[in-house]
């Protein structure tokens, strides 16, 4: 059996820099085309003027030939200013601002304090440039169990700032409960969507756990209660355009995973495509791939759709255990297992 659709972009993605850049920027830039990259590398891109030299920095170490196009993002702070956002809409190069509760994740720690005491003025000016905020839809509160952070940002801060500024476009990162997706549902359409992961597509929060602790399935917003993972899985292969492809693909060399305190991050672009085939065909609804993997997010964004193709083929094949680099190796999801889908560039 062969799929063939047009060139998916993932709209979340994490490439750090450095040699772990040139590691792993080859497995996004093989399958998609285009990539929403983070910006909470050390030191975190909170100005243009660093976004662009990143972007620079990306490019340098594609492939040759490689046509993959960087998207870039700021990092939202405390003292992020208006103009700020002026200048990014006019780089051409931003394509969205990241909303980190400060703390929520990795190198979160300069996010934001107080969204709406602090940033009020900025994300109304993302309105008057038609920038995307991007969520972390977490609350850091320690009194909040860490399987409620989601639906407690939701109610207290995503519904009240989309009360406060129903033009903002918002992009509610990586769901991970029935809450965020009957959220997104209840929002006017074209103004808040949602990227969606292959690990809270195929995997609930049991595997973390199974087998003993397993610290290459910890990512956060951690992964969630069975009913949660099933409820994503229908919104996303029901043709609905409020979701999209985000792989929110994190890369960790095996040693900050496998110690005392594991980062938070699933590696998972080398699999991705292939994850998400196994979704929707399991689902009976492969016919709605394409959309979700290469329509819904270049139409929320407002950019074009990509013109080049990709196969997607029922032809198994063996993920790596791990992927070397200069000064460690990084193991993907799904390491050492057997994927029935196999994705490559027409």
């Amino acid at each position: 059996m062969e799929l063939t659709i047009t060139r998916p972009d993932d709209w979340h993605l994490h490439l750090r820099d450095g040699d772990l850049l040139k590691a792993v920027i080859p497995h996004s830039a093989n399958h998609f085309g285009r990539a929403i990259v983070m910006p909470n590398v050390k030191p975190p891109v909170t100005t243009t003027a660093a976004a662009v030299a990143y972007r620079e920095s990306i490019l340098s170490a594609l492939p040759a030939g490689s046509d993959f196009t960087p998207l870039m993002t700021l990092y939202l702070t405390d003292t992020t200013s208006p103009n700020e956002i002026k200048l990014a809409r006019k780089s051409g190069a931003v394509f969205g601002v990241k909303l980190y509760p400060a703390g929520a994740t990795t190198n979160s720690q300069d996010g934001v304090t107080d969204l709406f005491g602090k940033c009020l003025p900025v994300l109304e000016q993302m309105v008057e440039q038609n920038m995307p905020l991007l969520v972390h839809g977490e609350v850091t509160d320690p009194e909040v169990d860490v399987f409620d952070r989601e639906k407690v940002f939701i109610n207290t801060i995503l519904r009240p700032l989309i009360q406060r500024l129903p033009l903002l476009k918002v992009v509610m990162e990586h769901i991970t409960t029935a809450d965020a997706v009957k959220f997104v549902e209840s929002c006017k359409e074209g103004f808040v969507a949602a990227t969606v992961t292959p690990q809270h597509l195929l995997l609930n929060r049991n595997s973390i756990f199974q087998g003993g602790l397993q610290p290459h399935n910890y990512c956060l917003p951690v992964l969630k209660r069975e009913i949660h993972r099933q409820t994503i899985v229908s919104a996303v292969t029901s043709g609905s355009k409020r979701f999209f492809l985000g792989t929110d693909s994190a890369p960790h060399d095996r040693r900050n995973k496998e110690c005392a305190c594991g980062c938070a991050g699933i590696y998972n672009s080398p699999v991705a495509l292939s994850a998400y085939a196994k979704v929707f065909e399991e689902a009976g609804a492969l016919d709605k791939l394409e959309a979700f993997t290469s329509f819904n997010g270049p139409d929320f964004y407002g950019l074009p759709r990509n013109t080049s193709k990709i196969t997607l083929s029922k032809s198994p094949w063996k993920v790596p255990d791990s992927y070397s680099f200069s000064f460690g190796e990084i193991v993907p999801m799904f390491a050492g297992k057997t994927l029935d889908w196999k994705a490559s560039l027409n």
